[in-house]
C-alpha cells in the first residue's frame, strides 16, 4: 500500500506529463491510499477541466466514480493536530500535509510530483517512478 496525492490521481484519469509514470506505479502496487481530502480536491480539478471544455460533465462523473473505486477502501481521516503541526513546520499547504500525516500514520510512503513536498519531506514523501 501507498499515499498518493490528488494530482498523483489526476494523472492516472487525465493525461499529462506523468501520466505514464503513474500508470507503472499502479501496476507496481495498486493499493492506494489517501486522505478524505482527495474528493473535494479532485472535484475541482474536474471542474476546472470542464470550465475549459476539456471534460464533459459525463466524462468528469465517469472519472470520478473511477477514483471512487480505486481509493474507496483506503480513505482515511488524518489528525487535524498532525496537519497543522506539519504546515506550521513545513511553510506547506494543510491540503498537501495531510497526505504527508497519512502516509507517516500508515508508515508507508506517499507518491507525489509535487517539488515542495519532496524536498521538504525526504522521509515521507517519494518521486514518481521514471518513465
Amino acid at each position: 500500500m501507498i499515499v498518493v496525492d490528488v494530482n498523483v490521481l489526476a494523472y492516472l484519469y487525465l493525461p499529462g506529463p506523468f501520466t505514464a509514470s503513474v500508470e507503472k506505479l499502479l501496476l507496481r502496487d495498486a493499493q492506494w491510499a489517501t486522505p478524505r481530502l482527495w474528493r473535494s480536491e479532485f472535484r475541482n480539478i474536474l471542474a476546472t477541466y470542464m470550465r475549459k471544455d476539456m471534460l464533459t460533465l459525463e466524462q468528469a462523473i465517469d472519472i470520478f466514480k473511477s477514483a471512487e473505486d480505486l481509493l474507496s477502501t483506503n480513505e482515511y481521516e488524518v489528525s487535524s493536530l498532525q496537519v497543522l503541526q506539519l504546515a506550521k513546520d513545513s511553510g506547506c499547504s494543510a491540503y498537501d500535509c495531510e497526505y504527508v500525516a497519512l502516509a507517516r500514520h500508515l508508515r508507508i510512503p506517499l507518491f507525489t510530483a509535487d517539488k515542495a513536498l519532496l524536498k521538504v519531506f525526504t522521509d515521507s514523501a517519494t518521486a514518481l517512478p521514471s518513465d
